[in-house]
C-alpha cells in the first residue's frame, strides 16, 4: 500500500500552514512539486521554504516535474478536463516510479485542497480505479478567501447575509439574486467592470500573504480603474498574477 497526503499550505505566507499540516509533513518520504514554469518559480520556492521550516533535513526527497498546461480554446470546461487528464497521467507516473510500497508521498496544495483545486478529484479517481493500492488523506489549509478577508480586516459575510464563491466568467451575468457578498476567483478579464453602477464595494488582493502582496479596496466605481492598472503592472512585473476579490452590496 502506498499513501499520498494532500496538504493545504495556505495562500502564500509560510506561516499559514496549520499544526496538523506541519505534523503531516513529517510523515512524508517523497514530495511531489509540480513546476509551473520559470515565471512562477516563486511558488515552488515557497513550497521549499515551508519544507525547510517544518521538516527535518534529509528525512525526505523531492521530485519536481513540469505541470501540464491547460490547452487554449473557447470551451473552458473541456480544456479543464483535458488538463486534469494530463495531470492524472503525471500523478500516476510519479506514484509508480517514485514511491515504493509502504512509502508516503506528499503534495503541497495552495490554499485548501477543497477550494478551486483539482488535486483531490484527480487523486480520488486514481484511488477509485483499483489499479494501484493507494490510500490518501487530506489536510485543510488557509484559503485565499480567508487570507483576503484577514488582509482587509473584514468579515466574509454581513449579518444574516448569504455568500457565494464564483468565477469571473460567471460574474458576467451580474450579482446573484439573494446574495449580498460574492467572492470572485479565477478572473483574468476584470469581470468586476461589468458591475459598475451597481452600488458595490470591492476588496481586492494579489499575492496575498507574500512579500509581493498588493491590496486595494473601496467603492467599486471609484477604484475599478486603479485595480485594472494594478493588475496589469503586477502581471508585467512578475509574469503572472494570483489574485481574488470580494464584492459586497453597499447599505
Amino acid at each position: 500500500m502506498k499513501t499520498l497526503l494532500i496538504i493545504g499550505i495556505g495562500a502564500g505566507h509560510p506561516e499559514h500552514i496549520t499544526v496538523q499540516a506541519a505534523r503531516a509533513l513529517g510523515r512524508v518520504d517523497v514530495f511531489f512539486l509540480l513546476d509551473k514554469g520559470e515565471h512562477k518559480g516563486k511558488l515552488n520556492a515557497l513550497r521549499r521554504d515551508i519544507l525547510e521550516r517544518h521538516t527535518t533535513p534529509g528525512a525526505y526527497r523531492v521530485v519536481e516535474v513540469l505541470q501540464p498546461e491547460r490547452p487554449a480554446g473557447s470551451d473552458y470546461r473541456a480544456s479543464v478536463d483535458v488538463l486534469n487528464t494530463r495531470k492524472r497521467a503525471v500523478f500516476e507516473q510519479l506514484l509508480d516510479d517514485e514511491v515504493a510500497d509502504g512509502e508516503c508521498a506528499g503534495v503541497l496544495v495552495w490554499g485548501d485542497p477543497s477550494l478551486y483545486d483539482s488535486t483531490l478529484r484527480i487523486v480520488e479517481a486514481i484511488a477509485a480505479d483499483g489499479v494501484r493500492a493507494l490510500d490518501y488523506e487530506v489536510f485543510p489549509g488557509v484559503t485565499s478567501v480567508q487570507a483576503l478577508t484577514a488582509a482587509h480586516r473584514i468579515t466574509l459575510n454581513s449579518i444574516a447575509g448569504a455568500v457565494q464563491i464564483t468565477t469571473g466568467r460567471r460574474l458576467a451575468a451580474g450579482m446573484p439574486d439573494g446574495v449580498d457578498t460574492v467572492v470572485v476567483m479565477l478572473d483574468a478579464q476584470d469581470g468586476f467592470l461589468a458591475l459598475l453602477g451597481e452600488n458595490l464595494d470591492i476588496y481586492w488582493g494579489a499575492y496575498v500573504g507574500t512579500v509581493d502582496e498588493v491590496l486595494l479596496s473601496g467603492r467599486l466605481d471609484d477604484v475599478a480603474k486603479m485595480i485594472v492598472q494594478a493588475r496589469q503592472e503586477a502581471r508585467r512585473r512578475h509574469g503572472w498574477i494570483m489574485d481574488s476579490y470580494l464584492l459586497r452590496r453597499r447599505t
